[in-house]
């Protein structure tokens, strides 16, 4: 039998142990509810604090559980799952909007399309699953942003590259856009990640209605919107697709 790796031992017991009882406990609680030492038990949070599986109350200093733990519980929604339920409302989606349609997840502190479907026209298009997105500019990143925490946390911390001359990169602009994108359901991208191209996106989620993606369309601006803002029935029919998708994963809740 392979022999086990204690330093994975202990960090899972540190997890277990935040995971019940009291929620948050101090350092020394942890090392003396775990018999080790203290130096011991504080390598192993820090550790776990770097990853996301830990986060530490900045009032009273004690330890939870991340936020990065709630991605993993998420895991068994496989994303091919949840491509299989978006295929018949994103072809439908392309098809009333005569846009590109696009199925984003938050990977590697981006936005990873796992599901394209082509604008439904003769022109020559570029299959883009496996393309990654940034999350500060993009509708699909933004609504990630704005829902995901663990998302949030990512794109609060990763450089905020600038692509056209509308890119929000200022920390507080951004963390106002989420909030509007909050308020309203959806978000925007008004050739601020690309010139001459807009995108509206939506979050759909599980049945726990926990976010577990976001689905939108990208086009000219010249044909997704009017005096720079978008259509509304663009909007509606997104945000329509979005709900589609997310009862079918199960969320029965209205949103």
């Amino acid at each position: 039998m392979a022999r086990s790796i204690q330093s994975l031992e202990r960090a899972a017991a540190v997890l277990r142990l935040l995971a019940g009882g009291e929620r948050r406990l101090g350092l020394s609680e942890i090392a003396s509810a775990l018999d080790l030492a203290k130096g011991t038990a504080h390598g192993l949070i820090r550790t776990l604090q770097q990853e996301g599986f830990v986060e530490q109350d900045a009032a009273t200093g004690k330890y939870q559980l991340g936020a990065e733990l709630l991605r993993l519980g998420n895991s068994y929604l496989d994303v091919h799952e949840l491509r299989a339920r978006a295929l018949v409302w994103t072809d439908d989606l392309a098809r009333s909007s005569g846009e590109s349609v696009y199925l984003g997840v938050l990977h590697q502190q981006g936005v990873l399309i796992v599901h394209h479907v082509f604008r439904p026209d003769d022109s020559r298009q570029v299959l883009e699953v496996g393309a990654m997105q940034p999350l500060h500019c993009t509708a699909l990143g933004k609504v990630l942003a704005a829902y995901d925490p663990v998302a949030h946390s990512q794109a609060a911390d990763v450089e905020r590259r600038v692509f056209t001359e509308r890119t929000v990169t200022d920390e507080q602009a951004f963390e106002e856009l989420l909030e509007v994108v909050r308020a309203r359901g959806w978000a925007s991208d008004v050739e601020e990640t690309w010139n001459g191209l807009a995108s509206v996106a939506a979050p759909v989620y599980d049945r726990r209605r926990m976010p577990v993606g976001a689905v939108g369309v990208t086009g000219a601006v010249e044909r997704v919107c009017a005096e720079g803002e978008l259509h509304p029935h663009l909007v509606a029919a997104v945000r329509d697709c979005a709900r589609a998708v997310s009862r079918d994963l199960g969320a029965l809740r209205r949103f």
